[in-house]
């Protein structure tokens, strides 16, 4: 894993940092695991634009990974490493003795070659997906199910990791990389290990064209609209915009929206940690 930063042989190559990709092994996806992959610009079913900002950019098709890790005490051996335009880790191809493969979000270390199981009584190592009931305290994990069988939605992207901290009776409590703390059914799944490419925080685009290429349009700033167009539009000259909020009145920079009632509050032990 290294970044390389680029000579300024052109104004767009000026300062640019990429990534080395030294982890992937193949350019070539596996083509009975691609889908393809509609893009919406942004705008929703009847053709209104609900998400700004988003529009363009190269084509992509899906790669379908498994997220549930359900073929339980089935070994496979991990085939390649591949670079994944969906999401910012890697994927790891990996193939069961009976010839069936399957796309797995790949774990720093993880090699060619190397085998990965899931199940209740594997060793907790490096790209085994396990019960947290049965994953030793203190270990580094990633891939976490919020609900039993549901598939992983926890600490999925490139570098996160989060770590298990306690259990009692018939919930484990687990550190989340946001930094708060909270429960999680035992009987839940988790990947051993942080997932890879933590240097993806270090690239730089170096040109304003790689966010089109992304498909992330520019966005304009609030208090250079007009009042029809954001609350923090108009005024005579340069004006500040008054108190930062959203395009729909709401009050942003720390504003608390999340509703009191919430049932899952109750096992949320410790809030992330905010800016000050």
């Amino acid at each position: 894993m290294s970044v390389r930063k680029l000579k300024p042989i052109t104004p767009g190559q000026r300062g640019r940092v990429v990534n080395g990709n030294d982890a992937i092994t193949t350019d070539k996806p596996e083509k009975s695991l691609l889908t393809p992959k509609k893009r919406s610009g942004g705008r929703n079913n009847s053709g209104r634009m609900t998400s700004r900002y988003i529009g363009g950019g190269h084509k992509k098709r899906y790669r379908i990974i498994d997220f549930k890790r359900n073929r339980f005490d089935a070994p496979a051996e991990v085939k390649t490493i591949e670079y994944d335009p969906n999401r910012s880790a890697f994927i790891a191809l990996t193939q069961f003795t009976d010839g069936e493969k399957r796309y797995i979000i790949a774990q720093a270390g993880l090699k060619v070659g190397q085998e990965v199981v899931s199940g209740e009584k594997v060793q907790p190592e490096i790209g085994n997906a396990m019960p947290l009931a049965n994953i030793p305290l203190g270990t580094i994990i990633s891939c976490i199910e919020l609900h039993p069988e549901q598939g992983a939605t926890i600490a999925r992207s490139a570098g996160a990791f989060a770590q298990l901290m306690a259990r009692d009776g018939k919930f484990a409590t687990i550190k989340l990389p946001s930094g708060e703390t909270r429960m999680i059914l035992t009987t839940c799944l988790a990947t051993i290990g942080t997932v890879s490419n933590s240097d993806h925080q270090l690239v730089v685009s170096g040109k304003a064209g790689r966010s089109r290429w992304l498909g992330r349009r520019p966005r304009t700033r609030p208090v250079v609209m007009n009042p029809v167009d954001h609350p923090m539009g108009g005024g005579e000259g340069k004006s500040s915009g008054g108190h930062p909020r959203s395009p729909w009145g709401q009050m942003a920079k720390g504003k608390k929206t999340r509703n009191p009632k919430k049932i899952s509050s109750k096992y949320i032990i410790r809030r992330r940690k905010t800016k000050k």
